[in-house]
């Protein structure tokens, strides 16, 4: 692939690709690497057929060995958070409240099967039926059930997340 071609898969593609990325990540910065590193497959390619779903069917099995990786750091990460849970400082309730609504819903996609999940997140960042399908391998025809399940999967986990955090007290500031 040329600099010119490139540049036009770059300018087209880089900023949904980045967004469905940290909506799966949950990290800016971790996406924006993938993201690189998508791009740079990209230019060892002679040919790109189906361009955007190629990238985020690459961008997406980055991932997925990225967490192969992840997944033996994790212990680590786990120890220094609990160190650090003593250190906070407590922000102010609607800040609070922003990001315990962020977190469940966060919380409710994770808890997706992965298809549903990267089927959700590739529909929202524009990709249509077909390009779903070519990025997740699946037939065109099922994209639509998948969708439909996945949403009504996510809508079950967040109302159930919420209902369980209210009996619980309310969510991270607990009942006053």
């Amino acid at each position: 692939m040329n600099d010119d071609a490139l540049g036009r898969l770059f300018k087209l593609y880089h900023e949904p690709l980045v967004r469905y990325l940290t909506r799966r990540l949950g990290d800016r910065d971790w996406a924006e690497e993938v993201a690189q590193e998508t791009f740079l497959r990209a230019l060892r390619q002679d040919v790109l057929t189906s361009e955007r779903s190629w990238l985020f069917a690459v961008a997406t099995n980055l991932v997925r060995d990225d967490a192969r990786k992840e997944a033996r750091r994790r212990h680590h990460l786990q120890l220094l958070a609990d160190d650090e849970r003593g250190r906070v400082v407590e922000p102010d309730t609607a800040s609070v409240d922003n990001a315990h609504e962020r977190a469940l819903a966060r919380r409710a996609v994770d808890g997706l099967a992965e298809n549903d999940r990267l089927a959700l997140l590739m529909r929202e960042e524009g990709l249509n039926y077909t390009e779903i399908a070519a990025a997740l391998q699946l037939s065109v025809g099922s994209v639509g059930t998948t969708l439909a399940r996945a949403r009504r999967r996510l809508t079950e986990s967040y109302e159930a997340l919420q209902q369980h955090d209210s009996r619980r007290g309310g969510g991270l500031h607990g009942a006053s």
